[in-house]
């Protein structure tokens, strides 16, 4: 078995009711991953391919994205625990404690509800053998357009 990462998504918006809150929240899931929050706008925060804007953001239309899915990739069962108490801890409610899940072997995740009641998972799937850390992207800024 195969499991493929970067290639689907480019990115994934939330629309948040508390930027502030969902901004507490993402950085203590983020920061357990050891992934840096990327930076800020006029509205919005960004870490990686993940972005929160505020309702009254320009990008968020006035309206809330609704419940979502989203699954972090964990290196290890023990960083998938210490993630799953950050979030709880930023404002977090449980969804499921860590543990073996029956997706298929060695599937070890946690699930916690975000402020605004997103579904959020960090996974590990057990051990498995990399090609690369990240894809890495860099624009040639001279070709212009």
């Amino acid at each position: 078995m195969e499991l493929h990462r970067g290639r689907l998504l480019d990115h994934v918006q939330l629309v948040v009711r508390d930027l502030p809150a969902a901004e507490r929240f993402y950085t203590a899931v983020a920061a357990g991953l050891g992934i840096p929050v990327g930076g800020r706008g006029e509205g919005f925060v960004w870490i990686d391919e993940l972005v929160l804007s505020a309702l009254d953001s320009p990008a968020a239309l006035g309206e809330p994205t609704g419940r979502h899915h989203l699954a972090f990739q964990a290196p290890d069962r023990e960083t998938v625990e210490a993630v799953y108490q950050a979030a709880l801890a930023a404002g977090g409610r449980d969804n499921g404690a860590p543990g073996l899940r029956p997706y298929h072997p060695d599937y070890y995740a946690a699930f916690v509800l975000d402020p605004d009641g997103n579904n959020i998972e960090v996974v590990y799937h057990g051990p498995a053998r990399r090609s690369a850390p990240s894809v890495q992207i860099s624009f040639d800024l001279e070709q212009g357009a």
